[in-house]
């Protein structure tokens, strides 16, 4: 995970999302992992890329839709070093209501 870090929260979300998928299979859910992984490379190499939402968070955050699967979204603080993705969320989710809860 070079270049980022994952907070609990968002080691958690990613597990749940990847139970949930998995349901109808495991490889599906590999390959949203796999896209996961490669949103949060991303994002750590270029951390400015990602949105920012001020409606959405008071936090200093920006917002990375997942490319291939545009329902998940990176939550991450774009002035850590490494970078901290903290959510990993599906996009139907009340964001502002989840990121008032508290984070690492």
């Amino acid at each position: 995970m070079a270049g980022y870090r994952l907070t609990s929260e968002a080691a958690n979300d990613l597990v749940q999302i990847w139970k949930y998928i998995a349901r109808d299979g495991t490889e599906a859910a590999d390959r949203v992992e796999a896209a996961i992984y490669r949103a949060c490379a991303l994002v750590a190499q270029t951390p400015l890329i990602g949105q920012l939402r001020k409606h959405s968070s008071p936090l200093f955050v920006r917002f990375w839709t997942v490319t291939r699967f545009p329902n998940f979204v990176l939550v991450y603080r774009p002035d850590t070093k490494p970078l901290r993705v903290i959510r990993i969320l599906h996009g139907k989710r009340n964001i502002p209501r989840v990121l008032k809860q508290p984070n690492p």
